[in-house]
């Protein structure tokens, strides 16, 4: 099982590497339980000039859902915005769609991730004749470092902290047209300094839910992968963060088999029964074999998969390019709202 968490881990980077850039916004997981609620926590100081804020979320590996810690990164060029990644309910499951950089932001969910991304485009701040102007108001800024910045009042009354889009209890919240349109533009994958510091965040059992219960130890670092800075930050302690970790470990408790009478129920079993574990216990490597093998299974599959994704992505690619030789235009700063 542990052997093949690296392998998973690079199938999914090479995944996102491989799609082309015109439709990062595709699904990469489906999981059937939906993610936690969001932390709350305090923005780490900007770094400098021209960093872009991307909002901390909830991904998915072999142990479940892990928090990768939100954090400024350098855009990849100028002009460029960040469109978050999210969890959306597709009728089966809940699907990840990834996050993305357009010069225009697209739809994420509704999610309120905050400083600036309230669920509807963005109101941290736009790009200026070269330079990123941010807004003082849902930024922490240091003044004496950037000088870049404006104050503008932003009134949002989303105060939720539904990590998801859609399904029981997710926001029933519907892409607005303009973000439609960002969504067919063209994008940029994440960066190099994106990936590694998601794949970071996976190698974490502290940012586990199954863990932390929903309060990672990491909600935010001033740059990626700087989870060991004295700037990192951690979730902000509150009665709703507590809340939420207790009724996420009740709800935890009653979806187990037995429940609270699984306790009773040992006591009153007979030596007989209380021995059947021990004779279960040579039974168990032939089933993690087995389990081993249908993984292994799983990943030749998923990657058959990504190879006829490629091959149907290149042909688009290649039909788009015969019907519109003169290619795209690149589109232009997002202006004061990013979109």
């Amino acid at each position: 099982m542990k052997a093949l968490r690296p392998m998973r881990a690079l199938l999914l980077t090479l995944a996102m590497m491989a799609v082309p850039a015109a439709s990062f916004a595709g699904v990469f997981l489906s999981v059937g339980i939906a993610p936690p609620p969001l932390p709350v926590y305090a923005q780490p100081v900007c770094p400098g000039p021209n960093y872009i804020w991307t909002p901390g979320y909830w991904a998915y590996g072999d142990d479940g859902y892990y928090w990768v810690p939100g954090t400024w990164v350098m855009a990849p060029q100028t002009g460029m915005l960040w469109t978050p990644a999210y969890w959306g309910w597709g009728g089966s499951a809940f699907l990840f769609h990834a996050g993305y950089w357009g010069p225009h932001i697209g739809f994420y969910g509704g999610i309120n991730y905050g400083y600036g991304y309230g669920g509807f485009g963005y109101e941290g701040g736009y790009w200026n004749h070269g330079a990123f102007a941010y807004n003082r108001t849902v930024n922490n800024i240091d003044v004496t470092n950037i000088h870049n910045t404006y104050n503008r009042t932003v009134v949002n009354n989303n105060t939720t902290r539904v990590s998801y889009n859609g399904g029981k209890g997710g926001l029933a919240v519907q892409p607005r047209p303009q973000e439609l349109a960002a969504q067919r533009e063209q994008h940029a994958q994440p960066t190099s300094a994106q990936v590694q510091h998601q794949t970071a965040a996976s190698q974490s059992r502290m940012q586990l839910a199954s863990v932390n219960h929903g309060t990672p130890a990491i909600a935010a670092t001033p740059r990626p992968g700087a989870f060991n800075s004295s700037n990192a930050v951690h979730p902000s302690p509150g009665p709703q963060a507590n809340a939420r970790t207790a009724n996420n470990s009740a709800q935890s408790r009653s979806a187990q088999p037995g429940g609270a009478q699984q306790n009773a129920q040992t006591a009153a079993r007979s030596p007989q029964q209380q021995s059947r574990p021990l004779q279960q216990a040579t039974q168990r490597p032939q089933a993690q074999q087995q389990n081993r093998q249908q993984q292994r299974q799983q990943l030749r599959q998923q990657r058959q998969q990504l190879r006829q994704q490629r091959q149907r992505q290149r042909q688009q690619q290649r039909q788009a390019q015969r019907r519109q030789p003169g290619g795209h235009a690149q589109g232009g700063g997002g202006g004061p709202h990013g979109v």
